[in-house]
């Protein structure tokens, strides 16, 4: 194919990915798990400042890394020449398995959860499923219309939340929640549930990488993906902070705990029941976004492992306007079976922990780069380097490290994951060098 047919993505369409990934089931869901033991109004926001200097840090991270690379594949592709081709078969199982799959799964079943809030009729379970085919139909065809519907969704998103905002700060709630900090709130902050609370936020903060993994189909990715990743991460954040004050804001803490449906809870509070009705199925209409940008992403890696290796070459076939059908169908079938298969907590908390370690590995990278590849001369750095990388390990290592000490079976299941990956990826280049080797 010639190359000046293939379809490339804009800056537009790159950053737009980035916020359609962060934006979506982690911010409208994880809040009534987060005050479950931290109640303190500022320690919540303080867990989402945290959270997002942490993403800001692996973007800046990523940035470098990715302009040194610029191939498709995240992960995959970045692990694989900074430590050895294993490593990087291990992360891009794992988005395979669950990295991009459980996620769309999440999001398309909170989806579900609030328009069933509003129209009780609805199966919840079903309209997780269609969202999913129809998006699948649409990305598995041409990736000029993917990317066209992307952006659309995506500004849509922004402006309804800014809105969402801007209403909820007129809002005169019936009760008080204080934002100041107290020896009590900074005792939250340095508690291990605060850690744990962590690991709902970087959930909803995933994504700041999301352009990594299309940067092959990206207008010059050495200039484009570091912009996208890091204003993309910038924006959320901002985003991110006011939205959960507002929430706190508009609705008592003990009407939010265990609630996966906060937005529905708060728009009520905003705007009264008839138009807060309409706000939540609005609020749901959002994540429709979440999961398009996550379908349009997630099988590039499987792409990149399909050239890669022999036995997943099929994920690599392309149909006639160079769309990994295959790769999208196969995770969205896998996403499917989340849907139906599994709950929402353990899920969150067994993606996070397995997600945090390869990005851990993958910031890690940035100083292998600059000692192991000097000749490659990235057009994006690091800014203050090495401060940004450290500040994003310790964090992220601490997050890792709470995680396991207090959710250690879905840590495990984590591992187990890992574990699988290797076995596969042992037999099959055992296969390979017995095949080599006759």
């Amino acid at each position: 194919m010639n190359s000046s047919n293939v379809q490339k993505i804009g800056f537009a369409t790159a950053i737009s990915l980035v916020i359609a990934n962060m934006i979506g089931t982690g911010v409208f869901t994880s809040l009534g798990f987060q005050v479950m033991n931290i109640e303190s109004g500022f320690a919540i926001i303080m867990l989402w400042v945290v959270g997002g200097i942490l993403s800001l840090c692996g973007a800046l991270t990523y940035g470098e890394i990715g302009s040194a690379f610029p191939d498709s594949g995240g992960e995959y592709n970045y692990l694989s020449k900074l430590y050895h081709p294993s490593v990087g078969f291990l992360s891009g199982w794992v988005s395979v398995t669950v990295g991009f799959a459980a996620p769309v799964a999440a999001a398309a079943t909170a989806l579900g959860l609030y328009v069933n809030k509003i129209y009780p009729g609805v199966d919840p379970v079903m309209l997780a499923i269609t969202i999913i085919v129809i998006l699948t139909s649409i990305h598995s065809i041409n990736l000029k219309l993917g990317s066209a519907i992307q952006r659309a969704f995506t500004l849509i998103k922004i402006v309804i939340i800014v809105m969402f905002v801007g209403f909820g700060l007129f809002h005169k709630p019936g009760h008080t929640t204080s934002f100041a900090p107290t020896s009590d709130s900074w005792n939250q902050i340095t508690s291990a549930a605060f850690a744990v609370s962590l690991v709902f936020v970087t959930y909803a903060y995933s994504g700041w990488n999301a352009a990594a993994y299309i940067s092959g189909e990206i207008k010059e990715p050495q200039k484009s993906l570091p912009k996208a990743l890091v204003w993309g991460t910038l924006i959320v954040m901002i985003i991110y902070t006011a939205l959960n004050f507002i929430f706190m804001y508009s609705v008592p803490v003990p009407e939010l705990k265990r609630q996966v449906e906060v937005g529905y809870l708060s728009a009520n509070k905003i705007f009264g029941h008839d138009l807060g009705q309409f706000m939540s199925l609005v609020i749901a209409l959002l994540l429709v976004s979440t999961v398009s940008a996550m379908i349009l992403a997630g099988p590039r890696v499987m792409q990149a492992m399909g050239k890669g290796m022999r036995q997943l070459s099929i994920f690599s076939k392309t149909n006639r306007n160079n769309v990994p059908y295959i790769a999208i169908i196969f995770q969205s079938v896998i996403s499917i079976v989340l849907v139906l298969t599994s709950s929402f907590e353990s899920l969150i908390t067994y993606v996070g922990f397995t997600l945090n370690l390869f990005t851990f590995l993958t910031v890690c990278g940035v100083f292998i780069l600059r000692k192991k590849y000097k000749h490659i001369q990235p057009e994006y750095k690091t800014p203050l380097y090495p401060v940004t990388p450290i500040l994003f390990l310790f964090i992220s290592g601490w997050i890792l490290f709470f995680i396991f000490k207090n959710k250690t079976e879905e840590s495990l299941y984590g591992l187990g994951t890992v574990l699988l990956g290797f076995i596969f990826y042992w037999l099959s280049e055992k296969f390979n060098n017995k095949k080599e080797n006759v």
